[in-house]
């Protein structure tokens, strides 16, 4: 019986992760208002009756996608601060994954990105409005990982920026710009993904008067 439960929960599972998948391309491609639960389940091939299965609404999809992006981010970034090294060092790390993110997850990252302006501007419950909310909490959680070690590297000498607050914004800008404009070339995918990872870091860094190599 517990292995028949927990194999019935890994399909779930695995069949959520799918719709959400299928979800954050659709988003990605028609933006939320232009997509519909009808989109996603023909990309899927399926019936609404199973996105339904997971998600009460489209608003619902949409934030799931939102919080696995963040979550995604969480877990590729988060154990990076408290590696050896300088501060500047571990943020130059975080701010590679960051990017990686930001190429390799493209259409989840997207989603975070136009998420909360987008639901806002919807006709949302109370439940959803709570839920908008939180996401917003889960990025600024994000956002001071990187701006404590901004703090800290400044201190040290190895950054040189004026007000916090912009040169959060701006670094963010840059980092999260692949979103918009990145398109894989798949013939040579590892290393054109190295190449913009690189040169992204590289500008985000050296606006924040970073002077290293």
């Amino acid at each position: 019986m517990a292995s028949e439960a927990s194999q019935t929960g890994a399909a779930q599972e695995s069949s959520r992760l799918e719709i959400l998948q299928a979800a954050a391309e659709c988003f990605e491609q028609r933006g939320f208002s232009g997509t519909s639960v009808d989109d996603v389940a023909r990309m899927l091939g399926c019936t609404k009756g199973r996105i339904y299965h997971h998600f009460g609404s489209k608003a619902d999809l949409f934030a799931a996608v939102f919080r696995l992006g963040m979550e995604m981010n969480f877990a590729a970034v988060e154990p990076l601060r408290h590696t050896d090294g300088p501060a500047v060092a571990r943020l130059r790390m975080m701010a590679e994954e960051h990017v990686r993110q930001m190429v390799t997850t493209k259409s989840f990252q997207r989603v975070v990105w136009d998420g909360m302006e987008l639901l806002m501007r919807g006709a949302l419950t109370p439940e959803q409005r709570d839920e908008c909310l939180r996401l917003q909490q889960s990025r600024k959680r994000y956002s001071t990982l990187f701006r404590t070690l901004m703090e800290e590297a400044k201190a040290d000498g190895d950054l040189d920026y004026g007000d916090l607050s912009v040169a959060t914004q701006v670094f963010f800008t840059c980092m999260n710009s692949p979103v918009f404009w990145y398109r894989p070339r798949v013939a040579d995918l590892r290393n054109d993904q190295d190449t913009v990872i690189e040169q992204v870091v590289r500008f985000a860094m050296n606006g924040l008067g970073w002077k290293g190599e």
